[in-house]
């Protein structure tokens, strides 16, 4: 569906600007700008990329995305150019955090960029986060024990998947296997893909090339809604104690070698 004529209305409102006031900064007529608004003649590509250009927007966000929901801060910057990112902000203008559900997380890869989507979502706030954009992802499964199923894992937006810090844990969107939480390996100069890694060693690590990865969040914290029972901790313990020994036979070979 095309959205341009109320998309260019609602850019040129969010600046507050009249039709003729975008008339001289795009350096067409106003006529022109009212045609397109009310839907009365599609613009052109050449006026596409005028546009383009001028709201520092992709032409194809401006021609399918439904902009009407965004706010100025609904955009990240990413190079040259913004890129629709609803972001939820409350009457002191503070971040929320959207809360993706569990029932309908398989929904997120369709309404992930969509801001009349995110709208929809419960939202928090957690006061001591660290700065930049958050949202809550439910976990399911068990690959990243001892993260339990139906726990949420809060996180922080990264833009350039070039910055992944190998060993850390994110929650990655791909085009073709939705949503997952692993651990992250910069594999792009090798390969063009990151390494996913469970930390269940009952589950198989693998690339995902960076062509279909929609977007990339970084953990920063986790909030469990079951509570960890004794045999948890038990296992948990154990494992601690055998990577601290596995730590100290390591140690001890290198004395033996030397």
């Amino acid at each position: 569906m095309n959205h341009i004529a109320k998309n260019i209305r609602h850019l040129r409102k969010l600046k507050n600007y009249t039709q003729e006031q975008l008339a001289d900064e795009v350096q067409m007529t106003r006529s022109k700008i009212g045609s397109y608004e009310e839907g009365r003649s599609d613009p052109p590509i050449e006026m596409l990329i005028r546009f383009s250009e001028y709201f520092s927007l992709p032409i194809d966000v401006l021609v399918k995305n439904d902009l009407s929901y965004a706010t100025d801060t609904s955009f990240i910057e990413i190079g040259n150019q913004r890129v629709l990112f609803p972001i939820s902000v409350d009457l002191n203008n503070e971040d929320l955090i959207e809360v993706v559900p569990i029932k309908s997380s398989a929904g997120y890869l369709l309404g992930y960029d969509d801001p009349e989507y995110i709208e929809q979502l419960e939202k928090i706030k957690l006061p001591f986060l660290p700065t930049g954009k958050h949202r809550a992802f439910p976990i399911k499964g068990d690959s990243m024990l001892p993260m339990k199923d139906g726990s949420y894992v809060i996180a922080k937006y990264l833009d350039d998947m070039r910055d992944v810090k190998d060993g850390t844990s994110y929650i990655i969107v791909t085009a073709n296997d939705g949503m997952t939480y692993k651990r992250v390996y910069n594999k792009i100069e090798e390969r063009d893909a990151l390494l996913l890694v469970p930390d269940n060693k009952n589950y198989q690590s693998y690339h995902v090339p960076i062509t279909e990865i929609l977007e990339l969040w970084e953990f920063t914290c986790s909030i469990n809604t079951q509570e960890y029972d004794e045999k948890d901790l038990k296992i948990s313990s154990i494992a601690s104690m055998l990577n601290q020994l596995g730590i100290e036979l390591k140690a001890l070979e290198k004395i033996i070698i030397n």
